[in-house]
């Protein structure tokens, strides 16, 4: 049997539990911070792999085994590995409290509606396209991936290349503040500090940082939640026209917007660029989606518009002031998906520029025939997988003696391209 315990955040490990193991397993800390039973044999947890080797050998002689872990260790914890190699039946848990549930309780905040993600031995960039996207984000925080890096990925989302006077998006405008909670549960060490990701970006924070919490603070209350966590997707999207404020009818219809939005696929942790935004319909669905999105817009009353129907939506959407394709060199993050819908005679090196830093796909809206060549051998010659197609809607839509005709909407040619893997090669090839 495998006795995981669960410590770190202020719950003292019981001798009993301890009582009669001849292995204990854990980092360092844990370790000095427990009386080791006579006999026990201590290993230091580094390499997940070496230790789960060490804990079969014991298993295998039928010896108890004792794993210390931080706060609950079912919840990115240990549980799960030790599940995988040896079977969840083999396993007595004894959770303590995370250290993302102590975090909330030091600043008195309720975290059923947070989201919880791990940099922990993970890409960055994924907790940091969440924390762009949501008001209530805790990180679970790793080597080379704590407030610092964080902070900095924050800070430095986009120095816009465009119009530099233009008023900076929520997150670049330190909009979000974080909690940075170190050393949870010591009584000596816990320290729990609010800082902007500016000020995190600048300090070396050491290895004692338990978790962080990144907060938009005017939402971070939050409603009352049924479902906990990841937060519900919206039961319609392809909006219709007349739920955004737009020039002249220059927005994208839903028709077109909702091929699109299944195209680009915007999700939770993603980053989805809207080049050439108008009135902002694309990069407000695909916020409401999960996504963390920046829309690129030249004009500056379709800036202030593509911001008003964000906030009339409830989301977040960093707009940039510029013209594309000069715009997009002051975004340092490539994005998981873009959205071009203008362009005019720029668009061939727009896509093509789009192309070169999307890691899935590039979805190109055109209303003009002319532009389809070019814009597709941009998507190709960047190594993407092209498709599309011309759609053409008819709407219902009133007449005199409460009759219905078909009114016919402009045809809208939408190409999108994927970027194919490469293969590597083995080498017996």
């Amino acid at each position: 049997m495998i006795t995981v315990v669960g410590t770190g955040t202020g719950a003292p490990v019981a001798e009993d539990v301890l009582a009669g193991a001849a292995l204990v397993v854990g980092g360092r800390r844990h370790l000095d911070a427990v009386r080791l039973p006579e006999g026990a044999e201590p290993v230091v947890l580094g390499p997940l792999a070496p230790a789960l080797d060490t804990i079969a050998e014991y298993l295998g002689k039928d010896l108890p085994v004792v794993v210390l872990a931080s706060g609950d260790p079912g919840f990115f914890g240990i549980v799960r590995a030790l599940a995988e190699r040896f079977g969840a039946e083999r396993l007595d848990v004894r959770p303590g409290v995370s250290s993302v549930a102590t975090a909330f309780a030091r600043i008195g905040l309720p975290w059923d509606d947070a989201v919880v993600v791990s940099a922990h031995g993970r890409d960055l960039r994924s907790a940091v396209n969440v924390c762009r996207a949501r008001p209530k984000v805790a990180v679970l925080t790793g080597p080379g991936a704590g407030p610092a890096e964080l902070g900095a990925a924050l800070t430095g989302a986009r120095v816009p290349a465009g119009d530099r006077g233009a008023a900076p998006g929520p997150v670049a405008a330190g909009g979000r503040v974080f909690v940075v909670a170190s050393a949870l549960g010591d009584p000596g060490r816990e320290h729990v500090e609010r800082v902007t990701p500016a000020e995190a970006a600048a300090r070396d924070w050491g290895t004692a940082v338990s978790v962080v919490l990144c907060l938009d603070e005017a939402r971070a209350l939050g409603a009352a939640r049924t479902v906990a966590g990841v937060p519900e997707r919206p039961t319609r999207w392809a909006l219709d026209e007349g739920e955004f404020a737009h020039r002249d009818s220059m927005i994208t219809k839903f028709e077109v917007r909702a091929l699109a939005l299944a195209r680009l696929g915007p999700r939770l942790g993603d980053l989805v660029w809207d080049v050439g935004a108008g009135s902002g319909s694309v990069a407000v669905e695909c916020a409401r989606l999960g996504a963390a999105v920046v829309a690129v817009e030249k004009a500056a009353d379709g800036v202030e518009r593509v911001r008003a129907n964000a906030r009339a939506h409830g989301v977040d959407v960093d707009v940039v002031h510029g013209s594309a394709p000069h715009a997009l060199a002051g975004l340092a993050d490539d994005p998981d998906a873009v959205f071009v819908g203008g362009g005019g005679g720029e668009l061939p090196a727009v896509v093509a520029e789009c192309a070169r830093r999307a890691r899935r796909t590039v979805v190109v809206a055109m209303a003009a025939l002319d532009r389809v060549p070019a814009a597709r051998e941009a998507l190709t010659a960047a190594g993407f997988a092209c498709d599309g197609v011309l759609l053409q809607s008819s709407r219902l839509a009133p007449l005199p003696g409460d009759v219905t005709r078909l009114a016919a909407t402009n045809p809208v040619f939408l190409l999108w391209g994927v970027r194919t893997p490469v293969l590597s090669k083995g080498v017996d090839e």
